[in-house]
C-alpha cells in the first residue's frame, strides 16, 4: 500500500476508534463483533429457510457454503498472507483495544468478507431485506475498527472480497441453473 494511502487508513482508523469513542460503543461494540453471537440468528435463518422457504430458501443454504468458504479462506489464507499488515493494536499507540490483542494479519478482514458475503447473497434472493441485511455488515465491519483489531481500508477490502464471492458464486450458480432446468 503507498505510504500516503496507508497515512489515510492510519488517520481514518484513529478517527473511528479514538475519536468516536464512547461508553455505549465500548459496551456495545465488542458484543457485536463477537461472531460467536451471531450464530444463532444465521442458524436460526438457515434452518427458517430450508423448512419454510421452499426452493429458494434451499438454494440460498446451498449456496452460503460455498459462499461463505470461499470468502473465508480467500481472505485468511490467501490474501492476509499476501499483505502481511499488521493489526493496528499491534502497530499503533494509544489506540481503544476493547478486544483480546489479535497478532494475526489483518488485511483484509474476515469479519467484514463474511457478512458483506451473506448479505449479497441474501439480498439476491431477498431483495426487500436488502437494507437490513448489508446494515448489518456494515455494523459488523464498523465494529471491527471500534474495537481496535482492523483498518477502515482492512474493512473496505474484505467487504468487496465478500460481495465479489457472493457475486461470482451467484454467477456460475445461475449458468448451472440454466443448463439443468432448460433441459
Amino acid at each position: 500500500m503507498p505510504e500516503w494511502l496507508n497515512q489515510v487508513d492510519v488517520a481514518l482508523f484513529y478517527f473511528f476508534n479514538v475519536g468516536l469513542q464512547n461508553p455505549v460503543f465500548d459496551w456495545l461494540m465488542p458484543f457485536i463483533t463477537e461472531k460467536t453471537h451471531w450464530f444463532p440468528v444465521w442458524g436460526a435463518a438457515i434452518v427458517l429457510m430450508a423448512w419454510k422457504g421452499g426452493r429458494k430458501g434451499r438454494t440460498v443454504v446451498l449456496l452460503a457454503i460455498p459462499i461463505i468458504l470461499i470468502s473465508d479462506q480467500l481472505t485468511s489464507s490467501v490474501l492476509k498472507p499476501f499483505f502481511g499488515r499488521m493489526r493496528p493494536c499491534v502497530a499503533l499507540e494509544g489506540i481503544n483495544l476493547l478486544v483480546k490483542k489479535k497478532t494475526s494479519f489483518s488485511m483484509p478482514s474476515g469479519h467484514a468478507a463474511n457478512f458483506t458475503a451473506a448479505a449479497t447473497l441474501f439480498t439476491f434472493y431477498y431483495r426487500r431485506h436488502g437494507w437490513w441485511l448489508f446494515g448489518i455488515a456494515l455494523l459488523v465491519g464498523y465494529s471491527r475498527i471500534a474495537v481496535g483489531v482492523h483498518y477502515p481500508f482492512d474493512v473496505l477490502v474484505g467487504s468487496l472480497v465478500g460481495f465479489t464471492s457472493a457475486g461470482l458464486v451467484l454467477i456460475i450458480w445461475r449458468k448451472l441453473e440454466q443448463r439443468i432446468f432448460s433441459g
